[in-house]
């Protein structure tokens, strides 16, 4: 995100090893690339390439970072920064099913949104499916001056707000700093500004602000204020259209009924929460004092227990008082109260006479390339992972109908493996994954999938009777794993365990699979089950911290 002209001075408290962290991942979420090289790290930063490799060995430890080979990547583990945010607002949770009620009322998409400096942040959409779509992530930044909410947000400005405004677009003027919009189109200066703050009075007269393909040619949008009990604004609800659709005056008369009984019932539903109100999650787990012992001086222990603060703004709704970030996080309230001034200095954290607050900036570390991964995007790297470990292939698979579907796959280096693609689908009722998949579903809706399937003897050993496979997928749903040996073709055993997301629903399958004349079945079960656990649970926690305020595709 664009910064103020001049930052303020460096408090004496700084703890440089979390502000090196910190503009290390802006750096990686900024921009289109997703991989980056240490040393590239190094020169865009200013860091030393020493200080960038002790910070990437700390936050590939705590799960943020990944590598593959000599690169740097996100890891969904940083999502779990920006939740800290979301949760604490508690706007999503709160407003997201009005915005889905409105989305399916207008059939168009609806989107929520919050001032962030001199831009927007999207919180919230529900979208709606076009082969015109319009979509935003989660945490995506946009200029002001270029969406609805913009205007809205700009009739609060002061003067000062207004100068940091003119001296960010004197310095950016084709929004090169806001990789979610296209760039501008060149136009004078003055023009820019003249239409802006001309919206921005029609905004404050009217309560509503439209956008008539500011953003990019064809996309229209009508926004209206949230405000909270006290009438302060919160956020902004967007209708979003297409000229396709719409012009900007027909979607305004048509949105703007219901989008008024919308704000009605988001406003009632700010009113009746608690503002003290515990947010929903359990509390942070402290970085791991061992990690400190096992990785000595490459481990930034300062810049762990900093994010641990972040995170635990997550356990609190409304502002934090700083025994309670000590409490939630286990660090000594001097050492919680350094990462905050340094969190405060960065333009993450407001400090108010009731507390600290966390800010929707802190979404720009990453939160907005994180939400759009899906679910093969987030299994392949532990799939890798397990193929290296146990020299066999390894899936994942979702059900779809009565089959089940491979989303993601990674095949073994032998000479000898199973030949299966990315998209092919199998009978669930003859393989591990289907029974895994099949077991997981209420028993009402298991039976009815069962009552309507044929099975086939594809080999000698296929169970075909209604008993026997109400019976395999009984006992699989009872062992926690499914076993299938050669039923789906001669030769072939597999072996697959639950992946669940964020509420513990079971949402697919991971198995490995191999030939059965490699191993008696309690050598595989013995050498195979715990890694395909502890994948499954990896890939669980992960698809949990990117999909607990976004949709995750399951591929």
């Amino acid at each position: 995100m664009p910064q103020p002209t001049e930052a303020p001075a460096a408090p004496d408290e700084l703890v440089g090893p979390l502000e090196r962290g910190l503009a290390v991942l802006r750096v990686m979420a900024a921009g289109p690339d997703v991989r980056h090289r240490p040393g590239d790290l190094a020169r865009t930063t200013g860091l030393a390439r020493s200080t960038v490799d002790r910070v990437a060995t700390t936050l590939v430890r705590l799960g943020v970072l990944r590598t593959e080979g000599r690169d740097l990547l996100l890891a969904p583990g940083a999502a779990g920064l920006g939740n800290a945010y979301l949760a604490a607002c508690g706007l999503p949770e709160l407003l997201g099913p009005h915005a889905v009620a409105l989305a399916d009322a207008l059939d168009e998409s609806v989107s929520l949104a919050v001032p962030d400096g001199d831009g927007v942040r999207f919180l919230a959409q529900a979208t709606r499916r076009r082969a015109m779509a319009i979509s935003f992530r989660t945490g995506d930044l946009l200029p002001a001056e270029r969406c609805a909410p913009g205007a809205l947000f700009a009739a609060r400005w002061d003067a000062a707000d207004l100068e940091e405004w003119r001296a960010r677009r004197a310095k950016d003027p084709l929004d090169a700093g806001f990789p979610s919009v296209p760039p501008r189109p060149s136009s004078p200066h003055d023009q820019v500004e003249t239409e802006f703050l001309d919206r921005v009075r029609e905004a404050r007269e009217t309560g509503l602000a439209v956008d008539d393909q500011l953003i990019e040619p064809g996309l229209l949008a009508v926004a209206l204020p949230v405000r909270g009990p006290d009438g302060s604004v919160v956020c902004a609800v967007s209708v979003v259209s297409h000229t396709s659709r719409h012009s900007a005056a027909t979607l305004t008369e048509q949105a703007l009924p219901p989008l008024r009984r919308a704000v009605t019932a988001m406003e009632g539903a700010l009113a009746a929460r608690g503002v003290t109100e515990e947010a929903p999650g359990a509390a942070p787990t402290a970085s791991a004092p061992e990690l400190k012992e096992e990785l000595g001086s490459g481990f930034l222990q300062s810049l762990a227990r900093g994010l641990d603060v972040l995170r635990a703004f997550g356990s609190v709704r409304g502002p934090a008082r700083l025994a309670e970030l000590a409490r939630l996080t286990g660090l000594p309230r001097a050492t919680a109260r350094r990462s905050l001034i340094t969190l405060r200095h960065l333009g993450y954290v407001r400090e108010e006479s009731d507390g600290f607050v966390v800010l929707p900036r802190v979404l720009e570390l990453g939160y907005a390339r994180l939400s759009g991964l899906s679910l093969p995007e987030i299994a392949t790297p532990h799939l890798v992972a397990l193929v290296l470990r146990v020299h066999e292939s390894a899936s994942v698979a979702v059900l779809d109908g009565d089959d089940i579907r491979y989303v993601a796959r990674v095949a073994s280096t032998r000479i000898m493996h199973i030949d299966i693609t990315v998209g092919t689908r199998l009978p669930a009722y003859a393989t591990s994954m289907g029974r895994v998949l099949l077991g997981a579903l209420p028993a009402a809706e298991r039976a009815e999938r069962l009552d309507r399937i044929t099975p086939e003897a594809l080999t000698p050993r296929t169970l075909t009777s209604r008993e026997g496979l109400d019976e395999a997928v009984a006992a699989t749903a009872a062992r926690g794993y499914g076993w299938v040996e050669q039923e789906l073709e001669e030769g072939l055993r597999s072996l697959a365990v639950a992946v669940t997301d964020g509420a513990g629903r079971v949402v697919a399958a991971v198995n490995v699979a191999l030939h059965a004349g490699r191993a008696t079945p309690e050598e595989s079960l013995t050498a195979l089950l715990p890694a395909l656990r502890e994948t499954a649970g990896l890939i669980s926690t992960d698809l949990s911290s990117v999909g607990r305020f976004s949709q995750v595709s399951l591929g």
